[in-house]
């Protein structure tokens, strides 16, 4: 299973499940060693099409680190934190996240837009 990092320490992912607002994006960065990366790509499909089926799910789209970055990102967003806690939480879901190799590392975050 791919590790989960923290990018903010006072406000971890599952915290911010707690939290009760929406629309929000899920912006999550992952580290993918080179020769991983179709491997990744290929579980990360069949994940993404998973969540396009959950109820609150609006958009996603995943992209990849220029000049020869070992980075992906995931950008998604759902109607609610609800929403996507209830879609994480799914056995099926974990069960997918669980085939991801361990030494691909995540570092998932929730947003929520304002104005500017």
């Amino acid at each position: 299973m791919a590790e989960l990092e923290t990018l903010d320490p006072m406000t971890p992912m599952f915290a911010q499940f707690k939290e009760r607002t929406g629309p929000i994006v899920l912006a999550n960065t992952f580290f993918v060693p080179e020769e991983r990366a179709e491997e990744f790509l290929s579980l990360f499909r069949r994940q993404a099409e998973f969540m396009k089926a959950q109820p609150g799910f609006v958009s996603l789209q995943m992209h990849r680190g220029t000049g020869g970055s070992r980075l992906m990102m995931n950008v998604a967003v759902w109607e609610s934190t609800e929403a996507l806690a209830r879609a994480f939480g799914s056995p099926e879901f974990q069960r997918m996240a669980a085939e991801f190799p361990d030494d691909i590392v995540s570092y998932p975050h929730i947003f929520e837009r304002i104005d500017v």
